[in-house]
């Protein structure tokens, strides 16, 4: 649902650009511009211009895992951070008003279908070359094969907060205000597919 100007089949391998941009803006807020060009020199990727259309995952994927070897202690929270501020960028240029006022008006298990049904419509957005789906309504439960993002990675733990955050933040605006997405099982710690667990009411 981010930086949606190609077509599925042109953005192979490309994700959204604020993977990358809302986390330069959060490492700039939070911890400076020497931190920010750190990252970015160890990640070894270009910076995408603000209006830069889908971007290499490869590339988005390389900037979060500079920041996690560049500050293991606050990457989690700055990646969720970044998470958020994507969730509000989706919320803020790419959900209609009208949209989002009708989603808000119906009970919040409704409206979540009709949110849902959007994510996955978008879904090669944030999943690129990866797969998103829903495997479950009660709870609602949603997994991501081959998460570009975290490709590769080991971990003793889950670590796609970005994900979580995004999730949550659209979950949270438009159907359940106390809502909590809890990571259940990451690729990065051997599990099959990432997976992703819904709590209305936190």
């Amino acid at each position: 649902m981010d930086g949606a100007r190609l077509t599925q089949t042109e953005t192979t391998g490309r994700i959204g650009p604020n993977a990358i941009l809302q986390t330069l803006a959060i490492l700039d807020r939070y911890e400076g511009r020497v931190m920010r060009d750190l990252v970015m020199e160890t990640a070894g990727v270009p910076v995408p211009p603000p209006d830069a259309g889908m971007w290499p995952e490869a590339d988005c994927a390389a900037v979060h895992h500079a920041l996690r070897l560049c500050l293991p202690e606050r990457a989690e929270g700055l990646l969720r951070l970044s998470g958020l501020a994507t969730g509000d960028y989706i919320l803020r240029h790419r959900i209609p008003r009208a949209a989002q006022l009708m989603i808000r008006a119906l009970p919040g298990f409704i409206g979540a279908r009709i949110l849902v049904a959007a994510i996955t419509r978008h879904a090669w957005t944030f999943a690129g070359s990866g797969t998103f789906r829903v495997m479950g309504w009660h709870p609602l439960t949603f997994e991501v094969t081959a998460n570009p993002l975290i490709r590769g990675e080991a971990a003793d733990h889950p670590i796609c907060h970005w994900h979580v955050a995004v999730f949550e933040r659209l979950l949270s605006r438009l159907c359940w205000p106390r809502v909590i997405v809890r990571e259940t099982a990451c690729a990065a710690t051997g599990a099959p597919a990432c997976r992703f667990e819904v709590s209305p009411r936190g």
